[in-house]
């Protein structure tokens, strides 16, 4: 069955092999609410993983304050939380859960925000995400190439994946003139404004302080700070633990899953086969971690745009079943080498 399966793909255009995908998951995905009635309450659903993820991180925070976990524990496990609200507010940008109520959406999108302030705008990025499917993998798609998609591989593209704001100086940088790199430093600021740019502040406060300290103990001078310094270091230490490091570790999972797992610039505009691939491999857990499963199953929502992430969970191995029967690529890691294009595959 599966040869023949195989056999008649061979024979499909992309375009068929995409209705055929769309079909086998729109199906399993219609059999599991049959057999599972509540998901059928699609706004409490995605109501209750977001409180649940608000609580998940508030307790961690409590936790930790009051002595009891330590940064190493907090850290992760406030990343982990702040992953299912990441997966949330994809789901709100496609108007998954309160369609009828937008201001429960929107209400939902600027909880979502601050609780992941490492994070652009998320109605701007409602606009650029849309665009993204309709021109994933061109040189209109915004979103991924924020995210590095594209980049040859190298310190700069690691410094920009895991750090917003390093990608919008070297991104300026490299601006063809002195106007464009402007643009592009406003554009970046403001769509951090005013929750990514609390982040930032408190991120490079931490570093910098903990960097000149450390160094100048090495140096067998330590610096004399004042007791309001040391008041204020107290005040960005929890910060740092509580949400701003767990949102630099959660940004930087999902970016290097997100940025490899799609493929860049020389993909046929609106080729859903041609747009990302599959990640399944055992070592990429550690990242899976804190990005929910996302190489594993973002594929399956390019070709079935209207299911909430726990869906795609759910119906994943049925998903992965006929998308590898007509082609779509799993674990394709020489795009490391090739910097995302299709091309070139072996």
């Amino acid at each position: 069955m599966i040869d023949a399966v195989h056999s008649t793909a061979r024979t499909m255009t992309d375009a068929e092999k995409t209705a055929h995908i769309r079909e086998v998951v729109g199906a399993a995905g219609q059999q599991l609410r049959e057999r599972h009635p509540w998901l059928e309450h699609q706004d409490a659903i995605g109501l209750g993983i977001m409180v649940f993820s608000l609580a998940g991180m508030t307790g961690c925070a409590w936790l930790y304050a009051e002595g009891s976990l330590s940064a190493w524990l907090c850290v992760p496990l406030v990343a982990m939380f702040a992953s299912l609200i990441h997966e949330l507010e994809h789901d709100l940008i496609h108007f998954l859960y309160f369609k009828h109520r937008p201001w429960m959406n929107h209400l939902m999108l600027a909880v979502g925000w601050v609780v992941r302030p490492s994070t652009i705008n998320p109605w701007i990025r409602r606009r650029i995400h849309l665009h993204h499917h309709k021109h994933s993998g061109t040189e209109t798609d915004v979103e991924e190439r924020g995210i590095t998609n594209g980049e040859p591989w190298g310190i700069r593209r690691l410094l920009m994946i895991g750090d917003g704001g390093m990608s919008i100086v070297f991104r300026a940088l490299s601006a063809p003139s002195l106007r464009r790199a402007g643009r592009t430093i406003f554009r970046g600021l403001a769509a951090y404004f005013p929750v990514g740019l609390f982040h930032f502040t408190v991120w490079y406060w931490f570093l910098g302080f903990h960097l000149l300290d450390g160094a100048a103990r090495l140096a067998g001078s330590p610096i004399g700070w004042s007791d309001a310094t040391l008041a204020d270091m107290r005040v960005v230490d929890f910060l740092t633990v509580v949400l701003v490091g767990p949102n630099v570790l959660r940004s930087f999972c999902l970016h290097f899953v997100s940025s490899n797992m799609h493929y860049y610039g020389d993909v046929q505009d609106r080729n859903i086969m041609q747009q990302t691939q599959v990640w399944t491999r055992w070592w990429l857990w550690p990242f899976h971690l804190f990005c929910f499963n996302f190489g594993s199953t973002h594929a399956i929502h390019h070709f079935v745009v209207g299911e909430p992430f726990y869906i795609r969970q759910w119906t994943a191995p049925q998903a992965h079943a006929v998308m590898r029967e007509v082609g779509v690529r799993f674990n394709d890691f020489g795009t490391f080498r090739r910097a995302n294009r299709f091309l070139g595959f072996a």
